[in-house]
């Protein structure tokens, strides 16, 4: 053995076991979407009483404010960050009631408390609303509606220190603590407030949050008049349950907001989703390995077998890396996860059909073939890693949330493939082919013929060159048709960007959209759009409505399914969706010139053109194919998008790669017969490729349930017509455009030098580069 083959076998032996420690030692990080819980995003707004502005300063501070509440709240693990200069993300796991945790922290609570003078008459009375009589000051409703006449406020929340629910003697109540000056202002307030009558309304003391009362208890019979209540603490009873005075405390600990904020997006997702969706993805990714796996072994045998290994191997590290780095595991994601599974394969197909094609003779032909594999499978595997990684870094600077966690894991699959297929991969096949039984019988490696598909293609010389035109004028039809769709059908655009509220249900009785349909009707949504959804259940889609009109909607809708529960929740505010909006066209629009420009750097302009006009048929195919279908086009399906951008110039990058060395090595042979040749030598590589991606998105597609299987089927669609355009639309066009170029071939085409192929090396005898 070389020693070249002995430090890569020593590197991926610590790399596998480091890997393993790290998978069975720490835990993933869940996002809400897996473990189920409530996020809101908040915006800091500027102040209409005041010069302060909404900044990165000032929503520090409304963000410390928000963090003792969401404290008090009780709520295991919870994420609180700062989101651009204005904006407050926060993620409450496990939390059931959204209404409850919107009113403990989106509250702008200007807290105040005042002495009660009396109970306003009854022409006062204004349907509830606030009011301010000009002769009588203050008219507010108190907890049981009754409304009550209010003196100036005697003490503002600035003078709170603390509030906490406290069990006594069976009953919950709330202690409320003041500081220095805030104990002496309680003090005078009880006070005078302890000399009226026993049970007399102006024994009370009314705490005010935003011009509404959260509580006016008496005065306790024991405390005396011009006393007050001393000590820089006050007991406030009541009939509190848990929860009540729990909210309580919170509203009243919370003090007073620097600045006014607004709810832009909420979202609630039920943890019974998030375990569907892990227990789908667990199922997929299993089922989607070891179909591909099979599908290897199948093709290359001995060293299929090899690379499976090393695929179980990057399924290990990508996890641990994941783990490793703290990486929260989001819905697509895991969805990332999974399809960088069947993507990591691609590698070792390409090094297996180069060797096939370097076939020789001899005891040592195998070692030979296959160290040159490695070597000229190098630049095609360079250049379609970092087309990926371009795609996936878009989706992390441009995205957020759970959109950004797919680049995250995207991003991880595949530099774990690349550690994967050429540094254990290759450790394993080459220590199989030296093997003295695989020598002897060099058919059992799976590389030492052409195969079948590669054989068939030489004998039959197919010119799909030939009838470019043809091709160009099929492609052009079909993003006509799929325009059409758009134009026709419209895009079924989610609430990510058209602002809104989508929720989904499940329920106990089966029922159809239309009665659904009537039931939501029936509690106030005529124009609500109602669909069935994955697994029976029943989406609702509507425009700004508030906690309390879902709870509506869910009323009316267990009077005719049963038992309902709320699978999923999303509200996205009209400004935020305008702005995801923005984003996702931004994003393409980046994407492809990015590709673009980093094409013409490897390449030439013609190749790159050629690319980008393939990547964008690709995607307004798979858009117009949710058209037609009328699938919505969300925040997801930009995850998706970008993916497809990515797996289509995937294909398209080894195409060319191919043509780039074949151009230079036949300079005088015609551009179009060069791409030819390209394409029929990349043909086995692209179906084997292509069917291991597809066993995992299929696997996906019809296991990931509602959550996953929009998301799997674009990645589905992309993955067959990149692979199509690649050869049919990608090709055609650089022929095309070479034509109206005129130039050969320069320097610059030659087929970039591997690590492993420096100039001036050889293979020796026992396969190693020296």
């Amino acid at each position: 053995m070389s020693r070249a083959f002995m430090v890569r076998a020593l590197i991926a032996l610590t790399v596998v076991v480091l890997s393993g420690v790290i998978a069975a030692t720490q835990q993933p990080v869940l996002g809400l979407d897996l473990r189920g819980g409530v996020q809101i995003t908040l915006e800091v707004q500027d102040s209409p009483n005041s010069d302060l502005e909404a900044n990165a300063e000032s929503t520090d501070a409304v963000l410390a404010v928000m963090r003792n509440r969401v404290d008090a709240l009780g709520v295991a693990e919870p994420t609180l960050v700062r989101s651009g200069d204005n904006r407050i993300i926060i993620e409450l796991p496990g939390v059931e009631d959204e209404r409850q945790a919107a009113r403990a922290i989106g509250q702008q609570a200007q807290l105040s408390f005042h002495a009660v003078r009396g109970v306003a008459p009854p022409q006062s009375r204004q349907q509830g609303q606030d009011t301010q009589q000009p002769d009588q000051g203050l008219v507010l409703p108190d907890e049981s509606g009754q409304r009550l006449r209010l003196a100036p406020a005697a003490l503002t929340g600035e003078g709170v220190s603390g509030a906490s629910a406290v069990l006594e003697t069976g009953r919950w109540n709330v202690t409320v603590d003041f500081n220095g000056p805030g104990g002496d202002r309680w003090a005078n307030l009880t006070a005078e407030a302890a000399c009226e009558p026993t049970g007399a309304p102006q024994r009370r003391v009314a705490i005010v949050l935003d011009q509404r009362i959260i509580s006016s208890p008496q005065i306790d019979p024991s405390v005396g008049c011009n006393v007050g209540i001393r000590g820089g603490q006050t007991l406030i009873t009541g009939d509190f349950s848990e929860t009540e005075a729990n909210n309580l405390a919170v509203l009243i600990e919370g003090g007073a907001l620097p600045l006014p904020v607004e709810i832009i997006s909420q979202s609630r997702v039920g943890p019974s989703l998030g375990d569907q969706a892990i227990d789908a993805s667990a199922k997929a990714a299993i089922i989607g390995l070891v179909l591909t796996g099979l599908y290897i072994i199948a093709a290359y045998r001995l060293m299929g077998f090899m690379a499976t290994i090393a695929l179980a191997c990057y399924a290990l590290i990508s996890y641990a890396v994941l783990v490793g780095l703290g990486a929260t595991l989001t819905l697509p994601g895991l969805a990332g996860f999974v399809l960088a599974i069947g993507m990591a394969i691609d590698a070792n197909v390409l090094v297996f059909e180069r060797a096939r094609e370097e076939t020789t003779t001899g005891a040592r032909a195998l070692r030979r073939s296959l160290t040159t594999g490695y070597n000229k499978a190098w630049s095609a595997i360079l250049d379609s890693n970092v087309t990926t990684l371009l795609a996936a870094g878009l989706l992390f600077i441009l995205a957020t949330g759970p959109v950004r966690g797919f680049g995250v894991t995207l991003t991880i699959g595949v530099l774990a493939s690349m550690v994967s297929a050429l540094v254990i991969a290759r450790a394993l096949t080459e220590w199989v082919a030296n093997r003295k039984s695989v020598i002897a019988h060099p058919a059992s490696s799976g590389v030492s013929r052409t195969g079948p598909i590669r054989d068939w293609l030489t004998r039959r010389d197919p010119n799909i060159m030939g009838k470019r035109m043809l091709w160009l004028a099929l492609s052009g039809a079909a993003v006509v048709l799929a325009l059409t769709g758009i134009g026709v059908r419209g895009l079924e655009l989610g609430v990510d960007f058209t602002g809104g509220r989508q929720i989904e249900y499940s329920t106990s009785q089966q029922i159809s959209a239309d009665t659904a349909r009537a039931a939501v009707a029936e509690a106030g949504f005529p124009e609500a759009v109602v669909q069935d959804s994955t697994g029976g259940n029943i989406t609702v889609r509507l425009g700004q409505v508030s906690n309390q009109d879902q709870v509506r909607i869910q009323n009316s809708l267990e009077e005719v399914g049963g038992n309902v529960t709320r699978v999923q929740d999303n509200l996205i505010g009209p400004s935020l969706g305008d702005e995801l909006r923005n984003k996702a066209l931004i994003a393409l629009g980046v994407a492809l010139a990015a590709q673009m420009l980093y094409l013409a750097f490897r390449f030439r302009w013609t190749f790159s053109a050629a690319a980008v006009l393939a990547m964008l048929h690709d995607v307004l195919l798979v858009i117009g194919i949710f058209a037609w279908l009328g699938k919505p086009i969300d925040s997801t399906f930009l995850a998706a998008a970008l993916t497809i951008i990515g797996l289509s110039v995937n294909d398209t990058v080894v195409v060319f790669d191919r043509v780039r060395e074949t151009w230079a090595e036949s300079p005088k042979t015609p551009f179009a017969r060069v791409c030819n040749t390209a394409v029929l030598a990349t043909v086995p590589r692209t179906i084997n490729t292509g069917l291991g991606a597809m066993f995992i998105l299929a696997a996906l597609t019809l296991l990931g349930g509602s959550s996953l299987t929009d998301f799997a089927l674009a990645l589905l669609l992309g993955l067959v017509i990149g692979t199509y355009s690649t050869v049919f639309t990608a090709t055609p066009l650089a022929v095309l455009f070479q034509s109206r170029a005129k130039a050969g071939p320069t320097q610059k085409e030659k087929r970039p030098v591997s690590p492993w192929d420096r100039p001036g090396t050889h293979a020796d005898d026992s396969g190693a580069v020296v």
